[in-house]
């Protein structure tokens, strides 16, 4: 898996790069990968990046790029600089978008010397159902659909996945084939609350569909014992209870 020692990606949904590293150091046994997302990365800066690399840890920057082509190559480049394992930007913003985040990451990797971190595109939000879908942002047909139809066009544009919700996980491997990267969230081990994710399944159920890696945070994060956690999702993953 181009270096990730196993599917599971705990998302490091804090503040302060204090906070992350801290938790980063009690998972990096368990974590294949540590995600950082809006809220982090707006209020820790890309240092947060390179510490984490600097630990020997993977990194997934989810920033859902979604601007005109020239100013997401931009954002690739310099992703790309920090150190990240795998970026994304949203498949909404077109082909053009989508190519041009893809050839960005790969001259710019190609020209330091890294390793190209992989591009994925994100699909249909895991906090939007079908009601949310069709009447607030009026698409038409089923999301199902929408997902394997952004899916099939972000690996045209040169992507190598996507992340989508487990609920789409069969639609997009039928669309797009068995070495397309498919990255979910909405994973909720078995017992565990929902919270604002309304497309969820358990980890087991996850990976026996297809799903390359899991996005795992707050179950684990901000649990009593997030290590004991993350081992018991390793388990349900591996077919354990």
């Amino acid at each position: 898996m181009n270096g990730f020692k196993n599917p599971l990606i705990v998302a490091l949904d804090v503040d302060t790069t204090a906070e992350a590293l801290s938790l980063a150091e009690r998972l990096a046994p368990y974590a294949g990968a540590f995600k950082i997302g809006l809220q982090l990365f707006n209020s820790a800066g890309p240092d947060c990046v390179r510490m984490l690399r600097k630990m020997g840890a993977e990194v997934f920057v989810d920033l859902k790029l979604h601007d005109i082509p020239n100013t997401v190559a931009g954002a690739s480049r310099a992703l790309t600089r920090h150190g990240a394992s795998i970026i994304n930007v949203h498949a909404a913003g077109g082909r053009e978008m989508m190519r041009a985040a893809a050839g960005a990451a790969a001259d710019e990797a190609a020209r330091l010397g890294l390793r190209r971190p992989l591009v994925i595109a994100v699909t249909v939000l895991t906090s939007i159902d079908q009601e949310v879908f069709s009447r607030e942002m009026g698409i038409p047909g089923e999301i199902k659909e929408r997902v394997a139809s952004w899916a099939l066009l972000a690996k045209e544009a040169g992507l190598d996945g996507v992340v989508a919700s487990p609920l789409e996980i069969t639609a997009v491997r039928e669309a797009c084939g068995p070495d397309f990267v498919i990255v979910t969230p909405g994973i909720r081990p078995s017992g565990a609350a929902r919270g604002d994710q309304k497309r969820v399944m358990t980890p087991g159920e996850a990976v026996r569909l297809g799903a390359t890696f899991l996005v795992v945070g707050r179950p684990i994060t901000a649990a009593p014992d997030p290590a004991a956690v993350a081992v018991k999702i390793l388990k349900e993953m591996n077919g354990g209870a």
